[in-house]
């Protein structure tokens, strides 16, 4: 890494030349920034997407280190509680300094930097197409990364190529030093070499240019259609660091929502395992007539071995109940089990071991890998959860085959994150499903499917209605797609 500049020094004494192979590069963008040309009307929008996108991504307050931080506008349009920029050029570094100054920059290559710290984010946009050794760049993103650290990679599409040569020969885009076209797989192969492991790929920004109603339009409707969704100019990928901590120790609580189910309280605490280091299963009972109430007291009276609670629903729906149990709830992982047991308490210690391993940081159940016991789910009922699955899986940017499953199962400190974040979507969801699973793709948490066999109600009566609630389902889902993938084009630009 060079040193740092120091500030009673000309920054004309630094000369380009040690910083070896990226000589050119360094003179290039010490030249740009000298220039202190205006920025077109196509640069200066598209920086604006840019912006918003990652303002998406990244969540207030937390620590960033932005590699290639250039003059520090996108650094700081992210409101970190600690900014740090790392750039190439020294000049750059010195007008980054003095526009933002409750930020830290430093001068030298992104491969080679050693802050001796980690960071909650690491951002690398519009990078990869300068660096030398690309390996040794996401080994340094490895280097300041912890547990939980989201990596963010955003480039240029190969097609957009000549299309942004022209642009540089009629002057409507400055003339930059590229060295490679790095594609999204590309990109995931080298992470996945450096110990880094991909959350989501995607593609962003269809018109690159901030003009009313047709930017939110054609970014945020035409670019999320299948097809025209390739032509983007830009890729995003967000990634984190491969699990590799070995098993922690999680204690666990288990939420089960429970209206008229008076008839499985025995079975839920009879084959309800223990799990983890402790373990309470909670109850939360729903205005109940058929002595379910009564029930669990009975249960919890009958094992005081167990640590068995029970709550009183004062709202109405299982999303509600759900969300009283994990307030209520006094363990690292959270669970939720229908009372119904079409999903056995059995399963549950497999949904254990892909949390405390790490491989997963929200696991969804999935009923539609293993045949269904006859009568499980009425034919109209698999259609709309196929059908549902897909558009959520778009909506997420990960594969999500079953999001009506009532098997959901993340660490408590996850939740506390996806529940300070409501406010974004709002209490919308009477199901509870849609909260967390939008909820964890805002945070670019890591989902993934757990095969769970379904076994029909033996008890009572189903509290889904195929068409009343799948009308709902459908808004949700454009609720969602209208929260996730076009709004954000909607918002102001961040430096305005």
């Amino acid at each position: 890494m060079s040193a740092e500049p120091d500030d009673s020094v000309p920054l004309e004494t630094v000369a380009p030349e040690e910083c070896g192979v990226y000589a050119a590069i360094a003179a290039r963008f010490d030249e740009l920034a000298r220039s202190g040309a205006r920025p077109t009307r196509f640069t200066r929008g598209y920086h604006s997407l840019v912006e918003l996108v990652h303002c998406a991504i990244v969540r207030p307050g937390s620590s960033v280190l932005e590699l290639g931080a250039g003059e520090g506008d996108l650094l700081a349009a992210l409101a970190p509680s600690e900014g740090v920029g790392v750039e190439l050029s020294a000049v750059m570094v010195s007008k980054a300094r003095a526009r933002h100054p409750e930020l830290r920059f430093e001068q030298g290559t992104a491969e080679e930097v050693e802050l001796g710290r980690s960071f909650d984010y690491v951002i690398l946009s519009d990078l990869v197409p300068y660096v030398d050794d690309l390996l040794a760049l996401f080994g340094s993103v490895r280097r300041h990364s912890h547990r939980d650290t989201r990596i963010v990679v955003h480039s240029y599409s190969q097609l957009w190529r000549p299309l942004l040569r022209l642009l540089e020969l009629v002057r409507i885009k400055p003339r930059t030093p590229v060295r490679n076209w790095v594609t999204q797989h590309d990109v995931e192969g080298l992470l996945e070499l450096a110990g880094l492991e991909v959350i989501t790929m995607t593609r962003r920004i269809l018109l690159p240019a901030r003009i009313p109603f047709l930017s939110t339009f054609f970014n945020g409707f035409i670019a999320n259609l299948w097809i025209v969704r390739h032509l983007c100019l830009t890729y995003w990928i967000v990634a984190r660091p491969s699990p590799d901590q070995g098993v922690r120790p999680l204690s666990v609580s288990i939420v089960v929502p429970a209206r008229n189910e008076a008839g499985m309280i025995e079975r839920i605490v009879e084959e309800t395992p223990e799990l983890g280091t402790a373990c309470e299963l909670i109850f939360v009972e729903g205005h109940s007539t058929d002595g379910t109430r009564e029930e669990i007291l009975r249960q919890i009276g009958l094992h005081p071995e167990r640590t068995i609670r029970s709550i009183g629903q004062s709202g109405h729906g299982k999303g509600d109940a759900v969300r009283l149990g994990f307030a209520e709830a006094r363990n690292d992982v959270l669970m939720i089990l229908d009372a119904d047991l079409t999903v056995r308490p059995g399963e549950l210690p497999s949904f254990l071991a892909a949390i405390e391993t790490g491989r997963a940081e929200f696991v969804n159940g999935s009923r539609l890998v293993y045949g269904l016991a006859p009568g499980a789910m009425r034919y109209l009922n698999l259609v709309g959860n196929k059908a549902f699955s897909l558009v959520f899986s778009a909506l997420l940017d990960q594969r999500v085959k079953d999001t009506l499953c009532g098997t959901k199962v993340l660490e408590r400190r996850r939740y506390e994150q996806i529940a300070a974040g409501r406010s974004y979507f709002g209490d919308f969801d009477p199901f509870g499903d849609f909260d967390l699973l939008l909820g964890a793709a805002r945070l670019n948490l890591k989902v993934l499917d757990l095969p769970i066999r379904y076994h029909a109600r033996t008890y009572g009566d189903s509290k889904i209605s195929r068409f009343r609630h799948g009308w709902l389902l459908f808004q949700m889902a454009i609720f969602g797609f209208w929260k996730l993938k076009v709004e954000i084009f909607r918002a102001p630009p961040p430096r305005s």
